[in-house]
């Protein structure tokens, strides 16, 4: 049975304003990815907020905060990326942070606090959305450890929320 969430347009102002901090975070200029400026709803969960650009489940506020959901594709291929081994696929999917063992490679140019993607190395899928806690150059030193904080990944209550506002 679904839950009812409530749910609501933004007033262009504070759409424009959401985006302006969504951009500005992911170092993303969002308008990019939409033709116009996009049609903005929040969806109030549990949790917190999930926002559906143009209908399509973009984004969510954690804390202050505005990050990308794992289905908001159209940004993707913007953001940095952190390539795991399959050992760490079952952990980085139960919540756990990227540990430096377990990070075969890096995608992209990074600074400390960044938004990251983490991708399986098998399939190059996005398993989850996280913060880098190290600079490009200071990463390559690091051999344990924890290198990207955890926001959120397969599984947990936001991908649950959003699958289920998918219809998937």
């Amino acid at each position: 049975m679904s839950k009812q969430y409530k749910r609501h347009f933004l007033k262009s102002k504070e759409a424009k304003r959401l985006l302006e901090n969504a951009s500005k975070k992911l170092k993303i200029a969002l308008e990019k990815c939409f033709a116009s400026m996009p049609k903005v709803e929040l969806v109030e969960a549990d949790f917190g907020e999930v926002y559906l650009l143009n209908s399509e489940l973009a984004l969510f506020k954690s804390g202050e905060n505005v990050y990308p959901t794992l289905l908001f594709k159209e940004v993707f291929g913007f953001l940095p990326k952190v390539v795991v081994d399959m050992g760490a696929v079952p952990h980085v999917c139960n919540g756990a942070d990227v540990m430096a063992p377990g990070i075969l490679r890096f995608k992209g140019e990074f600074v400390k606090g960044d938004v990251v993607l983490v991708l399986d190395e098998k399939h190059g899928k996005a398993i989850a959305v996280g913060e880098i806690l190290y600079s490009a150059d200071e990463v390559a030193g690091v051999k344990h450890g924890t290198v990207v904080k955890n926001i959120h990944y397969v599984g947990d209550k936001i991908w649950k929320t959003i699958r289920e506002l998918a219809g998937t």
